[in-house]
């Protein structure tokens, strides 16, 4: 059953907030500066209103999820600092003397009442129009790019995960106490699962048994960090792949296993809009997606300023019925041609290669024709046809007992004309040098946020991850754009 969260109750202890939280704290300003009370009505219909023990306020529940992405730390430790840290107290509008949480009602409330939900356009909506309200959306540009997140279960296997964070709690350790060495239990040293989980489980008993060890800050957080992977690990041992995540390519020689965000941003800085999908789709198809978002979200645009994965001739064409610029450089392998949309294959810009709908790379192109000879050349990508041949997608694609797949581009430069001419402009230079600030804030959402790996399992939990990262950026840009 659910009641409306109250404000901070009257306790004789309240008044240490003011003296102990200063104005400029992160948090104070934060809750200063959002009403919270949408993600209230949002899940008012995933709680029962008349029966049950009384719940949690979905309010605080998604503040502490808020908290985990702003800090990156693990349920346990988000609501152990809230036990003792006052600026987390003042945030959860809890009075200082006030009961925590049990870590395990973060995991129901993920699962239960944020299942289903369209987080991650609701908060980025939530935050553009604060943005737009506050006057600090002045431009009418958006942004666009694509970000790549490793799958939690790649590239390092389990036993590789285990083991570097069983040595992260071993330095921890001994950064405090050396001669804890010889308490420490023997290594594995097999390649074998259930062993260095034994390892693990040995090496947690050992250091809990020590509380003036285990009990250090540094060493609690790693310990509850390889904790949570042993117990996760337990219930993933038969169903751990990612079975949403796929394989992208960063280049013609590199590629990932995992997750795309597909951004939109301002100029300043704000993003506006952001589509999860799978490693190996393309960039250039999500673009009516973000733009119509961006929109949606109250954004006005008349220019998007990307890379030439955006290029293709039927975002040329929306952009050109719509009256937007776009500035992205030509190229005129990413033309689609006429083909159907199930027929087409995506255009992956850093590999230089198509992706089938299989997302299978091509393997070489090559180029026919002769320049300039009245005909159109021709771009031929060759895909591999031993994949082909027990590929789950062949109907209709692949003709069995063909020796070869290819994929066949017409370069229809005369078709680029106005577009190529564009590229010249004065206009277009000066847009083009923005373009360098949505790598920046890839960089934020990686190295600060904790977005250069998926913290669960499919898309869904992507999508979570990403709508509390991009929040998190967002309030923070808004607060210091004030």
């Amino acid at each position: 059953m659910l009641i409306q969260q109250q404000k901070i109750q009257l306790s004789s202890y309240s008044g240490l907030y003011d003296l102990i939280v200063p104005k400029d704290n992160l948090l104070r300003k934060i809750n200063e500066l959002i009403d919270f009370s949408f993600i209230y009505e949002e899940l008012l219909n995933k709680y029962c209103s008349n029966n049950g023990r009384h719940a949690e306020s979905p309010v605080r529940m998604f503040k502490y999820l808020l908290l985990k992405s702003i800090y990156t730390v693990s349920d346990v430790d988000v609501v152990e600092r809230s036990r003792y840290d006052m600026s987390f107290k003042y945030f959860l509008e809890m009075t200082p003397e006030e009961e925590v949480i049990n870590p395990s009602s973060l995991t129901k409330f993920r699962k239960l009442r944020l299942k289903d939900t369209d987080l991650l356009n609701l908060l980025i909506g939530k935050t553009v129009t604060i943005a737009i309200e506050k006057g600090i959306i002045k431009s009418k540009s958006i942004i666009v790019d694509a970000t790549h997140t490793l799958s939690r279960s790649n590239p390092f296997s389990t036993i590789e995960v285990l083991r570097e964070r069983s040595k992260l709690l071993r330095k921890a350790v001994y950064q405090f106490d050396e001669a804890f060495k010889s308490k420490m239990p023997s290594k594995n040293t097999d390649n074998d699962l259930t062993k260095e989980l034994k390892y693990c489980k040995e090496l947690e008993k050992a250091i809990e048994n020590e509380p003036s060890i285990s009990e250090i800050p540094s060493v609690k957080e790693k310990l509850n960090l390889l904790k949570e992977l042993v117990e996760d690990t337990g219930e993933e041992m038969i169903f751990s792949k990612d079975t949403d995540a796929k394989t992208g390519h960063k280049s013609a020689d590199s590629s990932f296993f995992g997750y795309k965000t597909h951004l939109a941003m301002s100029e300043e800085r704000i993003i506006t809009a952001a589509v999860v999908t799978s490693g190996e789709k393309g960039e250039g198809p999500e673009l009516p997606k973000l733009l119509q978002m961006s929109r949606d979200n109250g954004m006005e645009i008349d220019t998007i300023i990307g890379d030439s994965a955006y290029s293709g001739k039927e975002n040329l064409k929306i952009a050109k019925n719509q009256n937007i610029k776009v500035v992205a450089r030509l190229n005129p392998s990413i033309t689609p041609g006429f083909r159907k949309d199930e027929d087409r294959f995506d255009y992956n810009k850093d590999a230089d290669r198509f992706v089938c709908p299989a997302g299978h790379l091509a393997i070489r192109k090559a180029r026919g024709g002769t320049r300039n000879a009245g005909k159109n050349q021709v771009d031929t990508y060759y895909f591999d046809v031993e994949k082909c041949r027990v590929c789950p997608l062949k109907e209709g694609c692949y003709k069995d007992g063909a020796k070869s797949k290819t994929y066949s581009v017409s370069i229809k430069s005369e078709l680029h004309q106005d577009q190529m001419a564009f590229q010249q402009s004065d206009y277009y230079k000066e847009k083009s040098k923005h373009r360098y600030k949505i790598e920046a804030k890839n960089s934020e959402l990686k190295n600060v946020h904790g977005y250069q790996r998926a913290t669960s399992y499919g898309i869904e939990n992507m999508q979570m991850q990403g709508a509390m990262a991009i929040f998190a950026v967002n309030l923070k840009r808004i607060l210091k754009l004030l």
